[in-house]
């Protein structure tokens, strides 16, 4: 709901490309300062989710604040032909910006439609991945790399057929003039102009980075001299009672020893620490021109990153909470400083949340609603009717997955084998499965699938709700139990 403000807000948004939320915890190595200095005067929702687990897909649905099966992008906009994946008309909160006399500046990765024109949908000024300028900034920039000396280097090597990859390194490159020090500067550029001004603003600032290959430099790589980074604890996860694909999916790491293992995760650590380098420049240069008391700030990404978590790497197979919990912090004016909340919240309820921080009126939807009462909330407050929600369609392959949070539980519903069930208080790192022996499970289980039946009935995914067909009914419980 819109509120009266005695002036309205601006807005900088700073967006990693599969970050996982982990990089935040208390106890993580990564070394993270800027976003640590952020948070302490925010607030942090430590469950947070992304909708999808993949890149297109989960930032259509932070744009418009739409489920995938909704918006229409079902899947990374590059890989389809352009009469797929195509998004559904529907209105982004940047147009609602615009409709309100914002000034609005979209830098760096878009990916959210096929036509990489941000203009599109509302954003004034743009400098995207794909535009020419910064295409040529970046291939020179890629030219130097591929070019130049590199150390730590993690090659998979590849089965008959497929190509081989460099999967992290140490580039001599630094950061301020690979692509992530690229879309930055675009971005500080634009702060420079829309600062002096009187119009209110709103720059997205979205980087390429952590996204595998994870690339870094050597002063951030360096950093970590000393610094104690482990591999996941359930790398070796023998995956009995998860999905068969989920193991098939591990064959590129196959040769890769814990020290391999090791100098990935730390060539990814140093990545997001470069980002929170640079980012933490553009909130000093905020302050420096007097407007950070009047400016949100949000930090999240589209999804997250395995990184080893049950010998997995990337996003593309698997449930796991390292892929599907993102960083979420919020700061700014009305916002209350110094906490953390547990309460689940989702990538796409950013639509209507930015919406109402802004004083502008957000619209109803059953996909989304506004967490930004939580925001300005002086303690915790109850919200135990939040459940946490996503869906996923694969990405070349095709796997169906819904994903419920609630409480401490998580259910899996995978449309391609037997279904997963994780109490997360107990079970953390997701290595028990209470359904490896059956899925005819608990009425606990029934209950938590009879939800998810209740999602896909309240937000119209039609396509699961149309499975009275009697081949298609494979799960414990059907639709007409949806609670």
């Amino acid at each position: 709901m819109a509120f009266a403000l005695p002036s309205r807000p601006n807005l900088l948004f700073l967006m990693a490309d599969q970050m996982q939320a982990a990089v935040l915890d208390d106890g993580n190595p990564c070394l993270t300062p800027n976003f640590a200095a952020l948070q302490a005067r925010g607030i942090r929702f430590t469950r947070a989710h992304t909708p999808n687990a993949i890149c297109s897909p989960a930032r259509a649905s932070l744009m418009t604040g739409l489920l995938p099966h909704n918006h229409n992008v079902w899947t990374v906009t590059h890989t389809v032909r352009p009469d797929r994946a195509v998004l559904r008309p529907a209105r982004h909160w940047a147009e609602e910006l615009r409709q309100a006399g914002y000034r609005t500046g979209y830098f760096g990765k878009w990916h959210v439609e096929h036509t990489e024109e941000p203009g599109r949908f509302g954003w004034e000024t743009s400098a995207t991945a794909a535009s020419p300028q910064v295409l040529e900034a970046v291939g020179r920039a890629g030219q130097r790399m591929s070019e130049g000396r590199w150390q730590h280097e993690g090659w998979l090597t590849p089965r008959p057929g497929y190509t081989s990859h460099r999967f992290c390194g140490v580039t001599e490159v630094p950061p301020e003039e690979r692509g992530l020090g690229i879309h930055v500067s675009n971005a500080a550029s634009y702060l420079a102009d829309v600062t002096t001004g009187q119009d209110p603003w709103a720059c997205f600032v979205s980087v390429l980075e952590p996204h595998d290959p994870f690339f870094t430099g050597r002063e951030a790589f360096d950093r970590y001299n000393g610094v104690d980074v482990s591999v996941s604890p359930t790398l070796r996860d023998n995956l009995i009672g998860r999905p068969e694909i989920y193991a098939r999916a591990r064959a590129p790491w196959r040769d890769w020893n814990e020290e391999d293992h090791r100098n990935a995760a730390v060539c990814y650590y140093a990545s997001v620490t470069e980002i929170d380098t640079l980012f933490g420049r553009l909130l000093d240069q905020l302050e420096a021109a007097g407007q950070a008391d009047n400016t949100i700030v949000v930090l999240t990404s589209d999804h997250g990153e395995a990184l080893g978590a049950h010998g997995l790497y990337c996003k593309n197979y698997g449930a796991g909470e390292e892929i599907y919990r993102v960083p979420m912090v919020l700061a700014g004016p009305g916002i209350k400083s110094g906490r953390e909340s547990d309460v689940l919240v989702g990538l796409q309820d950013l639509h209507p949340t930015l919406l109402d921080l802004l004083g502008l009126d957000s619209p109803e939807n059953p996909d989304s609603s506004s967490f930004a009462d939580l925001c300005r909330a002086d303690s915790e407050q109850l919200a135990d009717d939040r459940c946490g929600y996503a869906e996923y369609e694969g990405t070349r392959f095709q796997l169906t997955q819904r994903i419920l949070w609630e409480g401490d539980w998580k259910y899996v519903f995978n449309g391609f084998a037997h279904d997963e069930l994780y109490n997360l208080a107990d079970d953390p790192h997701e290595e028990c499965n209470l359904l490896a022996d059956s899925d005819q499970g608990s009425a606990e289980a029934d209950r938590l699938l009879s939800l998810i039946w209740g999602r896909i009935k309240e937000t119209g995914d039609l396509t699961l709700l149309n499975s009275q067909y009697p081949a298609l009914q494979i799960g414990s419980v059907g639709p007409e139990a949806a609670l």
